[in-house]
């Protein structure tokens, strides 16, 4: 899916927490791809929901993915972000759901 179909009437965050978190991504270069899932990919979130990430990249490795979760964790957003590598996830039931409902959030 394009990045297009991420907005604030799709997903339920603002523009301006989109922007956000796409800067963060954006300003490490091992992420080459950002899949949004759960109930803001589908559309049946509530208030307060979560925001559920999985990261994509070669060269993208866990300790990236800390450091990303601590930056983001910075902005003081009012939303858990779970932050996950797609490499790492050995649950086929999730990767399942992530490839159904995946949405592309950032791409490089």
């Amino acid at each position: 899916m394009p990045l297009d179909d991420i907005t604030p009437d799709t997903c339920g965050l603002s523009e301006s927490v989109i922007d956000r978190i796409r800067t963060l991504l954006d300003a490490c270069p091992a992420v080459e791809r950002a899949l949004l899932y759960g109930s803001r990919a589908k559309g049946n979130y509530r208030r307060g929901s979560d925001i559920d990430l999985v990261l994509e990249g070669e060269q993208l490795d866990d300790i990236q993915v800390l450091t990303l979760e601590t930056q983001l964790d910075d902005l003081l957003l009012p939303y858990q972000i779970d932050l996950s590598r797609l490499a790492a996830i050995e649950n086929a039931a999730l990767l399942e759901h992530i490839r159904r409902v995946g949405r592309v959030f950032y791409q490089r």
